[in-house]
């Protein structure tokens, strides 16, 4: 196996950048609602606190409303490496189906 320093980026959170991506900020029970049942409440928080540590996305804390209770949501968006991660996947799925014709 050829060590070429590129790590692949695992199907949830390619989906997460994706749909982060296309339908913007959102907290984290919005991503397993876009997801279609692709991703499950209980993993969905691990999946993105495992993302910020590798610099793929990042977050922000929602204000509370006056008067609100429980905890302030967490915001996730994409970060600059986590959009330039999501162009490389695409951009290698490109070359790989052009590949495959030829």
């Amino acid at each position: 196996m050829v060590d070429n320093g590129l790590v692949p980026l695992p199907r949830k959170e390619r989906l997460i950048l994706e749909l982060l991506a296309s339908d913007g900020p959102m907290y984290g029970l919005q991503l397993v609602e876009q997801s279609d049942g692709s991703l499950k409440r209980g993993t969905v928080y691990v999946t993105l606190g495992r993302m910020e540590a590798k610099g793929l996305v990042e977050s922000q804390q929602e204000p509370v409303p006056p008067g609100g209770i429980g905890l302030p949501r967490r915001i996730y968006r994409p970060s600059a490496l986590g959009e330039r991660m999501l162009r490389a996947c695409a951009a290698f799925a490109r070359e790989l189906a052009w590949e495959i014709k030829t």
